[in-house]
């Protein structure tokens, strides 16, 4: 959660709270479990109360949104061990599903479609780089900064209306694209996805870091979600039924792709990974 180191500069500590739950309940929607509760870790050299209930407070209210219980946790007072206003934040999400329901990969078909929920931002993913590229080009348009720290969205809500009808998921992290989008295809080698990369609007802010920074674009997949938080695999069938009920829970929801053989020949601007 690498977003951490530029939330404090900015003040914006009710966040990061929200952007902590919302890393673990969305890993754990992975796997078609339900968040069931969450503890969260927070250590300081010296207290200020002030900085440590914004940033509880956002963890409650992500776990609010999550629909898990927020059971409990540890604060801890280091002196020495931090700089003045530095904090550490850390949590663990734990899930519930039945065995029967777990979401493999093992029914995803060559056909099937993907849907891409909506990011909000880079989410909690990709600040190294983007310190980076702040460090050398500076920022001061205060829309930038909003749109890099607006908090992480939490996908629970639309997740959960449609998962009976989800063959694979995928939520989008560390390692962008290019490393999460083949782990929904589980044990499938005989599989790949095809994602459109024209088939919805990348945000600006991510042509603005890609611009700045000089980044390839193979990087770029490889670490921001690029507009795309989530990915869901469903049944061509169900694809439009899925996209309306991810809309009415909240999301924006997008047809981004296709699962096609491995191998498979993709027209220019297409993604294939497998």
């Amino acid at each position: 959660m690498s977003d951490f180191y530029i939330t404090p500069e900015h003040d914006r500590h009710d966040t990061v709270g929200q952007d902590l739950v919302a890393m673990c309940a969305n890993d754990v929607l992975v796997s078609g479990a339900e968040p069931f509760v969450f503890l969260d870790y927070y250590a300081t050299g010296a207290l200020d109360v002030d900085v440590a209930e914004r940033v509880i407070r956002g963890v409650a209210r992500g776990c609010e949104m999550a629909g898990c219980s927020l059971a409990g946790g540890e604060t801890a007072e280091m002196p020495g061990f931090y700089a003045d206003g530095e904090y550490d934040l850390a949590g663990f999400c734990v899930g519930v599903v039945e065995r029967e329901e777990l979401v493999t990969g093992a029914a995803i078909e060559v056909g099937d479609v993907l849907v891409g929920l909506a990011s909000s931002g880079p989410h909690s993913n990709g600040y190294s780089l983007v310190r980076r590229i702040l460090d050398d080009r500076g920022a001061s348009d205060a829309g930038l900064i909003e749109d890099l720290l607006a908090p992480t969205r939490i996908y629970v809500q639309a997740v959960r209306a449609v998962t009976p009808r989800i063959r694979g998921m995928c939520h989008i992290t560390g390692g962008g694209f290019v490393e999460n989008v083949p782990r929904m295809l589980g044990e499938r080698s005989d599989l790949a996805a095809d994602i459109d990369l024209d088939a919805w609007q990348r945000p600006d802010v991510f042509h603005f870091l890609q611009q700045a920074g000089n980044v390839a674009e193979q990087e770029m997949l490889r670490t921001f979600n690029l507009g795309i938080g989530f990915i869901l695999c469903v049944a061509s069938q169900d694809a439009t039924q899925v996209v309306a009920e991810a809309q009415r829970a909240g999301e924006t929801a997008t047809r981004i792709g296709t699962v096609v053989a491995a191998g498979a020949s993709v027209p220019p601007g297409h993604l294939l990974l497998g």
